[in-house]
């Protein structure tokens, strides 16, 4: 009753067109900024491949990720508050596009490490900021936080998966222009030998992926840098404050140190809510890095060619958009349960699809095909485990969502350090592996989650 008489101080029922208004500002910057991020990243594997440059750029990445997690987060949010660690945040991706220009270890290394010191502060921002705003629009509208929540998060990453698909048509546009250095070097009667499920990058990768002219790189920095610039203009502009929100974040654990939030960290082992997350949360990690890295380079480059590496990775995108947006009205009418015992099918059956396929020139719709059922499963994990997080951490947001990063990050980097040296097959059994644990805590998630609603 007393957080309700204090937002009705200040808080009008206009207020919530205010709150849905900020929740289509932070999707919009993050679409903006995920164009230049996904059109610079998923080529790094195929155009950055010698001696695993691009990969071991993206390894530093989410070693910077994991660590901002834990030392920077509650840090800068404490300093900056939520809007402006997102404007600091995106600025650290500046240095990676501009080493585009200078591939070497000494310039995306660095450069890859520092973008990922921003991901901490960025990610966890939006993850509290969204989950704010949900429980004050449901304090205003007696719609349950939840609800709310799942309905935010389904709506921001519809939007910001946007970005999948703008920024892999502008890099394929680029890359093929002229019809040039776009299509693969393999000869084909080698590629079903050389390519797939028995691709090594480290020994492959220099007769199956062409190199790319240095004008292309170049007009695909100044765009995507732009792109960043653009992104950090509309949350200084269009994006309120979360202070107007304070009376809904009681105990959020903004006063964190990184000491501190290491320490909650540790401590959160002990719960069994966050125990049960690890694996789903770390499986995402190895399939984003999977899909972003291994099948592009493995089956797409190789197979077909490096032009067609944003098509497909389009294709990715544009079925996570619809995904995100179906999933928390089709969770209405059959459970979250069912659609994560259906994401676990589907992706189990890509997999063991792939291990067994021996991609030809001619194989592009078979891509396609396996880039919409990816991207839609991704969907459904993403989605569910941001509204889980939000859900079961409620009080404690930084902490949860610093986690969430934290384990997705492990994932990421144990994918990239396996990527140019481990041949793709074993990569596979390691996801169908962790598939497997991925299956049993959801279903015990879902469980002991229904017990809290009672």
């Amino acid at each position: 009753m007393t957080e309700q008489k204090e937002l009705e101080n200040y808080l009008k029922p206009e207020e919530t067109t205010r709150i849905l208004k900020n929740v289509g500002v932070i999707s919009v910057t993050f679409m903006v900024y995920f164009t230049a991020y996904c059109g610079t990243t998923n080529l790094q594997s195929s155009i950055h491949a010698e001696a695993g440059l691009g990969t071991a750029s993206l390894a530093a990445l989410f070693c910077g990720a994991l660590l901002s997690n834990i030392f920077l987060t509650s840090v800068v949010m404490k300093w900056l508050g939520a809007k402006w660690a997102i404007c600091s945040a995106l600025t650290a991706y500046l240095p990676y596009i501009a080493s585009q220009l200078y591939p070497t270890f000494y310039t995306m290394v660095p450069a890859g490490f520092l973008l990922g010191l921003g991901a901490g502060p960025l990610w966890c921002s939006k993850g509290t900021y969204l989950s704010t705003i949900a429980k004050a629009h449901s304090s205003l509208t007696k719609i349950p936080a939840e609800t709310l929540l799942l309905r935010f998060f389904g709506f921001f990453f519809m939007i910001f998966q946007m970005g999948q698909i703008w920024g892999n048509l502008i890099s394929s546009l680029v890359i093929s222009m002229n019809n040039k250095a776009a299509v693969t070097s393999v000869n084909k009667t080698m590629i079903p030998k050389l390519c797939g499920a028995n691709f090594l990058p480290f020994k492959d990768a220099h007769e199956a992926l062409p190199t790319q002219p240095p004008e292309k790189i170049q007009i695909l920095t100044g765009i995507f840098f732009a792109c960043v610039l653009g992104a950090v203009f509309i949350v200084a502009v269009g994006l309120d404050s979360m202070k107007r929100y304070d009376s809904c974040r009681k105990n959020a654990g903004s006063s964190l140190s990184g000491l501190a939030l290491l320490a909650v960290t540790s401590k959160n082992l002990a719960d069994r809510n966050q125990v049960l997350l690890i694996p789903i949360t770390i499986f995402i990690g190895l399939n984003q890095a999977f899909f972003g890295a291994d099948f592009n380079a493995s089956f797409v480059s190789c197979a077909i060619g490096t032009g067609s590496v944003g098509y497909t990775t389009m294709t990715y995108g544009l079925s996570l958009v619809l995904g995100s947006y179906i999933t928390s009205y089709v969770a209405k009418l059959f459970g979250r349960l069912s659609q994560m015992i259906s994401a676990f099918f589907i992706h189990g059956g890509i997999f063991i699809a792939i291990l067994l396929w021996r991609p030809h020139a001619e194989d592009y719709y078979i891509m396609i095909i396996i880039a919409v059922l990816w991207g839609t499963c991704e969907a459904i994990w993403v989605v569910q485990l941001n509204a889980y997080y939000g859900y079961l951490f409620r009080g404690k947001e930084e902490a949860g969502f610093s986690n969430l990063r934290l384990w997705e990050a492990v994932g990421c980097i144990i994918s990239y350090v396996l990527s140019s040296y481990v041949r793709t097959r074993y990569k596979i059994y390691v996801l169908l592996c962790v598939l497997r644990v991925v299956y049993i805590t959801s279903v015990t998630i879902k469980i002991k989650s229904k017990k809290i609603e009672r």
